[in-house]
């Protein structure tokens, strides 16, 4: 989880591991392979998403299969799974216009989850939500985490959802862009909400903002689009 304010470089590292930017300097490896460049293996979710306007929930899921030559029955069998795993059954006919803000967010998940990525990022993918529908994709990504166990790195400005979802919380300060204090969440899985409301959490919370708050330097700076 990276905890951090603006200009601090945390949509440029989130470029680098997707292999969309290449680093000027050193080397990046994922199981001791070299990262040369976008793959599958690499999922990202943005905060706003990247569905297909004229596809169907189920052919947005199925899209990464079908371009690996995998069989319509079989692509639209695990679309299908997918999309029941993120509680979406009986919405595969519909067109994302059709959906709600939470549920375009639960098929983009899904779309990425079908390729079965060894590493998800995710860019802020629950900002654009209101408080409630925030909430319940928390909850629904704590419960797909205890499914697929796949390392994650979730970009937040949210001390709350950070400590609700990281086992650990980067935080990172700007100019120069860098790691400022890697911090070790406590709280055992599978993690529930009350966990907001305990003193440990608190305690945690205000070491958070107290990193962010010491850095006041920072500028707006403009999130990794999902258009390039």
């Amino acid at each position: 989880m990276r905890a951090a304010g603006a200009r601090c470089g945390k949509s440029t590292l989130l470029g680098v591991l997707t292999g969309h930017i290449m680093p000027l300097s050193g080397r990046l490896s994922l199981d001791g392979l070299p990262v040369k460049g976008p793959h599958p293996e690499r999922g990202i979710v943005f905060q706003h998403h990247t569905l297909f306007p004229w596809k169907s929930a189920r052919d947005n899921v199925a899209f990464g299969p079908k371009m690996r030559g995998i069989g319509r029955a079989e692509r639209e069998r695990e679309a299908d799974r997918m999309l029941d795993l993120v509680g979406l059954n009986g919405f595969a006919d519909r067109y994302p216009g059709q959906l709600s803000g939470g549920m375009q967010q639960r098929v983009e998940i899904a779309r990425v989850l079908i390729n079965q990525p060894r590493l998800l990022l995710m860019d802020e993918p629950f900002g654009a939500l209101d408080a409630l529908t925030r909430l319940r994709m928390q909850e629904l990504l704590l419960e797909v985490w205890e499914q697929f166990r796949t390392t994650t790195v979730f970009v937040t400005h949210d001390i709350d959802e950070a400590l609700l979802l990281a086992d650990r919380i980067i935080v990172m300060q700007a100019q120069p862009g860098r790691i400022h204090e890697e911090i070790t969440v406590p709280f055992e899985r599978p993690k529930a909400t009350e966990i907001i409301a305990s003193g440990e959490f608190m305690r945690l919370k205000q070491r958070c903002l107290q990193l962010l708050h010491s850095d006041r330097r920072a500028e707006t700076l403009a999130r990794l689009s999902p258009l390039g």
